[in-house]
């Protein structure tokens, strides 16, 4: 037995026996059935000292369940505002990824921002219909412009395109075929219906994100090393 629960019975011992003498009676035993004043600090007395001991022995217990409590009540906190504010937390951390791997489009819904890579351009992944092509943001561009490859994962029919147009690149002049794109994704920006050119050679080093996409936006800007571009609700 602790210390502190040895103190305790004696106090509550003592504390018992000064209310049993203060009643004043010859009986004490007969006087705790009187609803006096006596009776009263007797009761009040083994009641202080119940509690006192119901707290000795628990108090370890007790402790340990106020340390879970608090604990899940952290977490039940953390959860809420988690919660409460996800959509900016998945924004923020959009951004902080798209800052240490350029190309990655960040944002949502109408809504995205690239960040400018080390060769100065704006590289970013899109999709075309629903294939992943890595592209660059080209404002020279008329056009989407693909190369064969990516014309290819994107499912089109490269080998009976009418390349009738002719297309002047870095390399000189190619010749491309027009065609009409299902679906470009950037992000979570999405346009269906695009027109596009698909480059018959292989000079074309880059799939080109041109002005028949960013014509479809409501607007598009740069403001340092960051590309913004906003579609229509």
């Amino acid at each position: 037995m602790s210390r502190r629960l040895t103190w305790s019975l004696l106090f509550g011992v003592a504390l018992s026996l000064a209310a049993l003498i203060a009643t004043n009676d010859s009986d004490p035993i007969a006087n705790l059935l009187r609803h006096d004043a006596g009776a009263l600090m007797l009761k009040a007395a083994l009641a202080v000292f119940a509690g006192g001991l119901a707290l000795t022995l628990l108090r370890e217990r007790l402790s340990r369940v106020l340390e879970a409590l608090l604990f899940w009540a952290v977490v039940a906190l953390l959860v809420a505002v988690v919660y409460s504010y996800r959509y900016e937390l998945r924004d923020a951390a959009d951004r902080v990824v798209a800052q240490l791997m350029p190309g990655h489009v960040a944002g949502h819904g109408r809504h995205v921002e690239v960040v400018r890579g080390k060769s100065g351009d704006f590289a970013l992944a899109a999709r075309v219909n629903g294939a992943p092509v890595a592209m660059v943001f080209d404002t020279g561009a008329s056009s989407v412009v693909l190369t064969q490859a990516a014309a290819r994962a994107a499912g089109l029919p490269i080998e009976m395109l009418n390349y009738s147009v002719n297309l002047d690149t870095a390399n000189g002049r190619t010749h491309a075929a027009p065609v009409m794109l299902d679906r470009v994704a950037v992000g979570s920006l999405v346009e269906r219906g695009v027109p596009a050119l698909v480059v018959q050679s292989d000079d074309l080093k880059n799939n080109l994100l041109g002005m028949s996409f960013l014509n479809r936006l409501e607007s598009w800007e740069v403001r340092g090393d960051r590309l913004r571009l906003r579609g229509y609700p």
